[in-house]
């Protein structure tokens, strides 16, 4: 795992621990629930990482195909082709 993706991924540990924080902290407040939308926020950074932002990146530029744009970055990263074997 890469220093990268270790911070994206406790970018959204924090997120989350935050939210959920200040949600114990003002315990039954009506604005409590605006918290929520942020720890939802905060779950698949902490799960997958770099790859949160890649896919943003990747939307926000009008690929209509962010899953293929994905996939390429990984296989060029690795050094494979296509196939999965070098080839």
């Amino acid at each position: 795992m890469t220093r990268r993706d270790l911070q994206w991924k406790g970018g959204g540990f924090a997120l989350t621990a935050i939210s959920c924080a200040l949600c114990v902290a003002v315990d039954g407040a009506p604005f409590t629930i605006a918290f929520f939308p942020l720890a939802l926020l905060g779950l698949p950074l902490m799960l997958h990482g770099k790859r949160v932002g890649q896919m943003f990146r990747a939307e926000r530029r009008g690929h209509g195909h962010t899953v293929d744009v994905v996939h390429a970055a990984r296989v060029r990263r690795r050094g494979q082709g296509t196939d999965g074997f070098g080839h």
